[in-house]
């Protein structure tokens, strides 16, 4: 994919204010004690705790989304971004490229997942770097540890 600066997944660096989730928490648990929530309103809600900067709260978003979209087939390709958006925001990369790709298919020029497709590999690569950085720093640490070994032994 070429690389192109899109600014369209500009909310996967973007967070809900404590009081704009708070409205959305309270929201979903009044319905809840009042034993019905509405598929909108739990939408809303994992949209928000997606947008959270708090970890748990990402994932609570993320398993409501997965809910939504299991049980209402007509709310699939909405939830699928958030799904997205989610697991790239708590770098699950696979999970987050996967769901990014079945959107894809279903709409090829949604510029708003195309962007989070370049994010998502950015980061993904960035990450493969870091953990190839360390790997190599582990390994010559202990090349030299064994060499230190070797010639205590030797003498």
């Amino acid at each position: 994919m070429p690389t192109l600066d899109l600014p369209y997944a500009a909310e996967a660096e973007l967070s809900l204010s404590y009081d704009e989730l708070e409205v959305l928490r309270l929201q979903y648990e009044k319905e809840l004690g009042q034993n019905h929530v509405t598929i909108q309103t739990r939408f809303n809600y994992a949209w928000g705790l997606v947008k959270s900067p708090q970890h748990g709260d990402q994932v609570e978003g993320v398993k409501l989304l997965s809910d939504i979209f299991r049980a209402e087939p007509t709310r699939r390709r909405e939830c699928l971004y958030y799904l997205a958006l989610g697991h790239y925001k708590m770098r699950n990369y696979r999970e987050a490229r996967d769901f990014n790709a079945l959107l894809l298919e279903k709409e090829p020029n949604n510029l708003q997942a195309q962007s989070l497709s370049q994010l998502i590999e950015k980061a993904d690569m960035r990450e493969s770097y870091i953990g190839m950085a360390l790997l190599g720093g582990v390994a010559a640490v202990g090349a030299v540890a064994i060499a230190s070994l070797v010639r205590r032994s030797r003498k």
